[in-house]
């Protein structure tokens, strides 16, 4: 994955809380124990801990341990602004993982920006990236310096009036992980401990009529659960593909991948794998 390597030298050291933290706090959505997912130097944590709130922070430079559980509230302030594509999907997904199921999530972008691309940093004086950022959820606050997104996991509520099952899954599933395009869950009838689903959240039923960026989304979040099933299950290895229409063994009318773990001794007979699909004549 392509990185920005001095993302974090646009951390600012503010003396006061930053405007969407006290957005969220005026409009009381600071719920619960609260994490601050790229707090930089940490301010907004400060100042809410001594207004009583139960909240961590973490960043990857200056406050590097992970959460180890789940919260009710996660805000993310102007980290994504300073990613490439590919590291935003990646807070996001890190940020549906740590989110309890009820939870919801703030996630604040710059609106002011004038120049997309790399710049000089006036303080640091490195080529610091910068970028336009759009997500596909709920706008609750918009103006011509910041815009500030809603999020909740996509079970959590309805997504489509059709009775794609896809499309508004059941909302006791215990999502993986999720993407601003897509997400996992274990499969219902697994073949093996561990079996799962990588779902765009487009209804399309044809994968090869899925656009090529959302296709890049779904194989990245594959990479993804195949660390997640692999923390947990320890698998030998693996079966990934996906089934188009009926001759290819389609039976669900919604584009899903199925990443399948495979353990030593769990196979019929010698030959096996993805060219044994089809038995020999």
């Amino acid at each position: 994955m392509t990185e920005n390597k001095y993302s974090h030298l646009t951390a600012i050291e503010r003396e006061t809380i930053s405007f969407p933290a006290k957005y969220l706090l005026k409009n009381e959505l600071l719920k619960g124990d609260i994490l601050d997912f790229g707090c930089g130097f940490g301010k907004d944590v400060e100042v809410l801990t001594k207004k009583g709130f139960s909240i961590k922070g973490f960043d990857p430079h200056y406050f590097p341990t992970y959460p180890q559980k789940k919260f009710d509230t996660i805000f993310c302030f102007y980290v994504l602004n300073v990613l490439f594509k590919e590291s935003q999907e990646a807070v996001i997904m890190a940020i549906s993982r740590l989110l309890k199921p009820k939870g919801r999530a703030y996630f604040a972008v710059r609106r002011d920006l004038k120049t997309v691309g790399f710049r000089k940093h006036y303080i640091h004086k490195k080529n610091t990236y910068q970028c336009l950022v759009n997500l596909p959820f709920k706008s609750i606050y918009l103006d011509e310096f910041c815009e500030i997104y809603e999020y909740r996991l996509y079970n959590q509520g309805k997504n489509n009036d059709n009775r794609c099952i896809f499309c508004n899954p059941y909302a006791k599933l215990t999502l993986l992980t999720e993407s601003s395009f897509a997400y996992a869950i274990l499969d219902g009838y697994p073949l093996s401990k561990g079996h799962s689903l990588i779902i765009p959240k487009i209804h399309e039923e044809n994968y090869f009529n899925l656009s090529f960026e959302i296709q890049t989304h779904c194989w990245q979040m594959v990479n993804e659960v195949k660390n997640i099933i692999t923390e947990k299950y320890n698998p030998d290895g693996f079966n990934i593909g996906f089934n188009v229409d009926k001759a290819g063994g389609q039976k669900v009318h919604h584009t899903h991948i199925h990443l399948i773990p495979r353990y030593l001794g769990d196979n019929q007979g010698k030959k096996h794998g993805i060219r044994c699909v089809i038995p020999p004549p």
